[in-house]
């Protein structure tokens, strides 16, 4: 397991800068620490954006921005990807050569919170700020805003802000599984606007990468929790672990109902308008 873990940090800083391997996230976190009006402003804005222009959008033509869209995601793909590349190698290293319980209660500052991967933390982090206009494409296209899209936006944000304010331990885990689902989730969406998104792809796959994301995350809370709660020395803000437990909970829940709504076969109905019973239909024929 040794040589596996470390071929995956070799991997992790393959073609590493100068200016990330020298990364040091002091001045960061301080900022961050100091800032929380930043993202409430943000989300009072986003919302104010979100059901206000979605209204004086209502006697208006959708706006035709598919080439933007097109780029926009393509970008947000991309630099996924880097993320991930920097992340998700030293994640798995981490798994493979040490206790859980230090993967996810070990001081960051002293290990991945600095450096290359520390830098892309902090890059994942603030990226949720800009990120917050992939809901502007969907109201000026007039298409349809859930509930499950702008909510996940704004709990993201500050779970994420108040993670990174508090040096969350847990965090890298959070960081690499969504570096992971937003790379394949932003290609898919950059193909669809292109229309080179073969008919064939299983949508199926991004939204099980996001359910499985959302029930590690819970049980990474979980756990954190309970050795907080048992004593353990554990770097990891309560408050924080109690919001993200409750806040990857409820994305469990909204993704598998999700999954679900658009998945599953729905039954035929009647001409009368009900749901038609298969076995009732053969019993009715013999």
């Amino acid at each position: 397991m040794e040589q596996i873990g470390d071929a995956l940090r070799a991997v992790a800083m393959f073609g590493v800068t100068d200016f990330e391997r020298n990364w040091e996230p002091h001045a960061w976190l301080k900022f961050t620490e100091d800032n929380y009006v930043i993202p409430i402003v943000a989300i009072v804005c986003y919302l104010s954006f979100c059901f206000g222009v979605r209204r004086l959008m209502e006697g208006h033509q959708p706006f035709s921005i598919r080439m933007p869209l097109a780029f926009w995601n393509m970008g947000l793909s991309l630099f996924s990807f880097c993320g991930m590349f920097r992340t998700v190698p030293l994640l798995l290293s981490r798994v493979l050569t040490m206790p859980y319980e230090q993967t996810i209660c070990e001081p960051p500052i002293n290990t991945w919170g600095t450096g290359p991967t520390g830098f892309w933390v902090m890059m994942f982090v603030y990226s949720k700020l800009p990120e917050l206009v992939d809901t502007a494409f969907i109201v000026l296209r007039k298409r349809p805003l859930i509930f499950l899209h702008w909510y996940h936006h704004v709990t993201v944000l500050f779970f994420c802000w108040n993670a990174y304010a508090t040096l969350a331990g847990t965090g890298l885990y959070f960081v690499a599984m969504n570096y992971s689902v937003h790379a394949l989730m932003y290609g898919y969406y950059c193909l669809m606007a292109l229309n080179m998104c073969p008919k064939s792809f299983p949508t199926v796959i991004i939204t099980l990468s996001q359910i499985m994301q959302m029930f590690v995350g819970t049980g990474v809370c979980i756990s954190a929790w309970i050795y907080w709660y048992n004593g353990v020395p554990c770097e990891n803000d309560i408050t924080n672990l109690v919001c993200g437990g409750l806040m990857y909970g409820s994305y469990l829940y909204l993704f598998t109902a999700f999954a679900f709504k658009r998945y599953l076969p729905k039954k035929p109905k009647t001409a009368a308008g009900e749901e038609s019973n298969p076995a009732a239909e053969t019993k009715k024929g013999k």
